[in-house]
């Protein structure tokens, strides 16, 4: 979430003039200019700052705080894991965070892409071109927060691709997160922080064209709002067409995205601010290759299994609402109002299965049309006082979500089939038959208390619990059954606990344990208010600062999952409750500046993820995408004097080692190496000309395995162009 403004008086240090520009990317050029209205108003911005949010023991650069700017590309603060502003350093559990700096550099355009800069992070599938999905720590997750608040929770993906515009950073904390979040999956939780208002006008605008005939504009403006005081507006907007290299027979990929937000200060005390999403997508509907004979054949990426009019359109819309008052120097009072809704249609064919010697692909035609709602409230109290001898940080809060969908579904079991080698579309549309009604709605309250103990002696003590009550509506209407069954109660409770111990001052240690609870949110076959999925964690990790800002982030860990909802082997487009399912493993992240000018960020993961326990499949099978062994790392440079002062380089490699196709473990996808590369100028702090280059050695891979039908391949060579400019 986003607790505070940011303070550009002290921002303006990190970059001098244009003689010795830094470049930093379009996080701290919006700082620099925001500097000198800001500097007339050093003292009430001072002030303002003091009393904002409160931390716990530790220190970090002034000018960072949980939720703003990074600069480069170490964040220092973060409140995703506590909720209050603190230090990583002080935070017992694994939080890695992809500043904005990333996103620019590389010209992130996808979610999944940002995400492959952490360990132990890999994607995990986009639902046949629908959304995003991503491995953490081997376990998928479907969904993802917005400033802290969850999307819906009743839904099990969300409708719509996620657009960057207006991302600020990028947060992941890895491990069962319940005891602050509530519902949540037992490999960690996706925290996107979103870009703030600024007070002094600023804006940039990028102009983009790639392979494949990739065209995207995107832009944000920020201003202080002339006639009421202490307001500020940002509105962040980006529109793309994206035919891909995939055989779509002259269709393409288009999303829409705007983003209004405001920030109002009406007394030093006092914070409000408001966020609004509203997202359109228009789809190919695309499930990738067919695995065949344990392998997904690669001679043609291109390959399209589907018919032209296979569409998907989606709609996401998010309004956030935040106030903050300060009692007084040590209590916070906050509360957070969330509105979303949404929904999807979609006519597609999809693959079934093979006939003739594999050399045949059944297909069924469906369509879905499905909606959502969801409300969320969260009302907390931050408080900061000394007892007994210890420094205390106390966040206490009750959270009320309600959240409702609906999925109608159609489909025929006569729609012709297909070549695997050479597939030819044109077959027409057929007759559609009822299949499913799913009506689910998830009403739970949250009660929850987080105490930060400082112990003195360099050691912390962190110890939460929450408690969520309520109930589950779950009726899935099959063509064989119609019986509507009774309210379902939840409830769960999710204990944490965690010790940080700082033996000397470069080097932090911490050791944790947490858990997750999860209603059922998969449309289960037959299936009467399925059981609640639960998680556990054990975890323990260093963070060590190798220079003042480079800091390397270390932890080992491991992960019990209990009645884990799957693909059902039988019924497709329906899930199974099977049993248990263990992760464990070591991982290790770098970020930060070797030197002046010299940027990194990357991470390493050993992991052994597979089923312990299980009613469907074998035990001891390996998880869905979760590769033994993978790792990445990025890096810039920017050249600071001479003839080649302006330009800037990177390159990066992303590694991922084979991973399992399907629970049954009856195919599995190669590993792969993948070579990226940039070049990029900056002419003034105005204007910036970049050429990303993906996949440099134009390497074949399947990117995001989800099961036997839904494969999806890795981009070949892809080279695009950006013109930035920036008030």
């Amino acid at each position: 979430m986003i607790f505070d403004r940011i303070d550009s008086v002290d921002r303006a240090k990190y970059c001098p003039p244009r003689s010795n520009f830094c470049g930093a990317g379009l996080a701290t050029t919006l700082i620099l200019l925001a500097s000198t209205e800001v500097l007339a108003q050093a003292a009430p911005a001072a002030d303002e700052i003091a009393l904002s949010e409160l931390s716990v023991t530790g220190t970090g650069p002034a000018d960072e705080r949980a939720g703003g700017p990074v600069i480069g590309y170490r964040a220092t603060r973060s409140a995703t894991a506590t909720r209050t502003d603190t230090p990583l350093r002080d935070t017992p559990q694994s939080v890695q965070v992809v500043p904005r700096d990333v996103l620019v550099d590389q010209q992130d355009i996808r979610l999944s892409d940002a995400l492959q800069n952490v360990s132990s992070v890999q994607p995990g599938g986009t639902i046949q071109g629908r959304s995003d999905t991503f491995i953490i720590r081997g376990f998928r997750t479907q969904t993802y927060a917005i400033d802290g608040v969850l999307l819906n929770q009743a839904g099990n993906f969300s409708s719509v691709t996620r657009d960057l515009a207006d991302v600020e950073r990028i947060e992941v904390l890895k491990g069962p997160a319940s005891v602050l979040y509530g519902r949540g999956d037992p490999g960690g939780l996706i925290n996107i922080v979103t870009r703030q208002p600024t007070p002094a006008p600023s804006g940039d605008i990028n102009l983009q064209a790639g392979s494949f005939g990739f065209r995207r504009v995107q832009g944000s403006v920020s201003s202080a709002i002339e006639g009421v005081e202490g307001l500020a507006g940002r509105l962040s907007f980006a529109a793309q067409s994206d035919p891909t290299f995939r055989n779509f027979y002259g269709r393409d990929n288009a999303r829409t995205f705007v983003a209004p937000a405001f920030a109002w200060t009406p007394t030093p005390d006092t914070r409000v601010t408001f966020l609004g999403e509203f997202t359109r997508v228009d789809n190919q509907y695309d499930e990738g290759l067919i695995a065949r004979n344990g392998r997904v054949p690669l001679d043609n990426i291109a390959r399209y299994y589907g018919e032209p009019f296979s569409r998907y359109n989606g709609y996401a819309n998010f309004g956030l609402l935040k106030v903050e008052h300060d009692l007084n120097a040590n209590i916070t009072l906050r509360e957070v109002l969330n509105a979303q809704w949404g929904g999807f249609d979609l006519l597609a064919t999809r693959a079934i299965g093979l006939t003739n010697r594999n050399t045949q692909v059944t297909r069924r035609e469906t369509a879905v049309y499905s909606t959502y709602a969801a409300v969320d409230s969260q009302t907390e109290m931050v408080a900061k006082f000394d007892l007994l001898g210890f420094r205390h940080t106390v966040l206490t809060g009750v959270e009320y979500t309600n959240g409702y969908r609906r999925a109608y579904q159609t489909q025929s079991t006569n729609f012709p089939s297909i070549s695997f080698l050479n597939p030819v579309p044109g077959s027409p549309i057929v007759g559609l038959q009822f299949q499913s009604d799913l009506k689910q709605k998830n009403e739970l309250t949250g009660l929850y208390v987080q105490d930060q103990i400082d112990l003195g002696l360099g050691l912390q003590m962190l110890v939460g619990v929450r408690y969520d009550t309520g109930n589950q509506y779950y009726f899935s209407r099959v063509p064989t059954s119609r019986t509507i069954p009774p309210d379902q109660q939840l409830s769960g409770t999710s204990p944490r606990v965690g010790l940080v111990y700082r033996p000397v001052e470069p080097l932090t240690l911490y050791a944790s344990y947490a858990t997750s609870f999860k209603p059922q949110t998969d449309n289960v076959y037959n299936a009467v208010n399925p059981r609640p999925e639960t998680g556990e964690l054990y975890e323990i990790g260093g963070r060590l600062d190798l220079t003042p800002d480079l800091t390397l982030s270390t932890a080992a860990f491991r992960i019990v999952r209990n009645n884990v909802s799957a693909a059902d082997p039988i019924n497709t487009g329906f899930s199974v409750i099977t049993g248990q399912q263990r992760s464990e493993g070591v991982e290790a992240d770098l970020a930060g500046q070797v030197m002046t000018g010299w940027k990194v960020i990357g991470g390493i993961s050993f992991l052994d993820a597979r089923i312990t326990k299980d009613t469907t499949f074998a035990v001891g099978n390996r998880l869905v995408g979760a590769p033994a062994f993978s790792g990445s790392i990025w890096s810039t440079y920017q050249f600071q004097d001479g003839f080649l002062l302006g330009w800037n380089v990177g390159a990066g490699i992303t590694y991922v080692g084979r991973r399992a196709g399907d629970l049954n473990n009856s195919y599995s996808v190669g590993g792969y190496a993948r070579l990226d590369a940039a070049v990029f100028y900056d002419f003034s702090e105005h204007a910036r000309f970049s050429i990303n280059a993906r996949n440099l050695t134009d390497r074949r891979y399947i990117e995001q395995p989800f099961n036997q039908f839904n494969n999806l391949p890795g981009a070949p060579l892809s080279v695009l162009a950006t013109i930035t400019a920036r008030l």
